[in-house]
């Protein structure tokens, strides 16, 4: 079954794997009946959450099989809740690469103008090309921009692009894979093999990897970038593990003053 589940997980891409996968999730749920882990996304809880990867070796205690949430969503979900008045004051908000746990639970509430953006994700609303966003300046208070900063051809077109749509006093969360092993962002476009890329970059469609200078690289759009030790240093070792978080993430709180 894990082996099974392992290489659908693998060769689907996600997005479309979300549209079905909730149900093959949930299925498997019955195996996971718990209280030791805890989605602060759905508020479901479990004996474990399942395994998830696109590599070769998944993660364990990764995928929340109600909302199919990950580790950076019950981050982000956490973050938005104890630090930003995301939850409770009106905003009108701009998704680029919506994640399935996240679209209709931000779509119900009340105090959102929400929006959901991207160029080929079938969950997304607006057909969009984060390099030549179609919304004027200062049109939006939040902006979520989760693992697409890898893919562009043009991170930092689209990363200026996300700065000029949000509004004076906005913000906006754009996490990307990092390895800290690379002080500076790490790019090469001879490597074009997808099994190369993924050995490299650790997804085939990555074009590379950032490193200790990411939140450098988001000031360059013209962020106030604030770097966030908000699991390491404001969490206890409980919840991280209640809620089975990223414990090395760092996340990047960029404003537009």
């Amino acid at each position: 079954m894990k082996a099974i589940f392992s290489f659908v997980l693998r060769y689907i891409p996600r997005p479309y794997l979300q549209l079905v996968g909730h149900w093959a999730a949930r299925i498997l749920s019955i195996f996971y009946i718990g209280n030791k882990v805890e989605c602060p996304v759905c508020n479901h809880t479990y004996k474990k959450f399942l395994p998830y990867g696109r590599n070769t070796s998944s993660r364990e205690n990764a995928l929340c099989p109600n909302c199919l949430s990950l580790e950076r969503h019950r981050l982000m979900a956490l973050y938005l809740r104890r630090k930003t008045n995301f939850y409770t004051a009106p905003h009108k908000v701009l998704h680029v690469a919506p994640e399935y746990c996240f679209i209709d639970r931000f779509d119900t509430m009340t105090n959102l103008e929400y929006i959901t953006a991207d160029i080929e994700s079938p969950l997304a609303k607006v057909k969009m090309d984060i390099h030549d966003i179609p919304f004027p300046d200062n049109s939006f208070d939040v902006a979520f921009c989760n693992h697409v900063m890898e893919h562009v051809e043009d991170y930092h077109r689209a990363m200026s692009e996300l700065y000029r749509v949000l509004k004076p006093g906005g913000f906006a969360l754009i996490q990307s894979p990092q390895d800290m092993k690379y002080t500076v962002t790490f790019e090469d476009p001879t490597i074009t093999d997808p099994k190369e890329r993924e050995r490299v970059f650790l997804q085939n469609d990555h074009l590379r990897l950032f490193g200790q200078n990411y939140g450098e690289e988001l000031q360059k759009a013209g962020f106030a970038v604030t770097e966030d030790h908000f699991v390491q240093k404001e969490l206890s070792k409980q919840e991280v593990q209640r809620f089975a978080l990223p414990g090395e993430e760092i996340v990047y709180f960029c404003q537009k003053k």
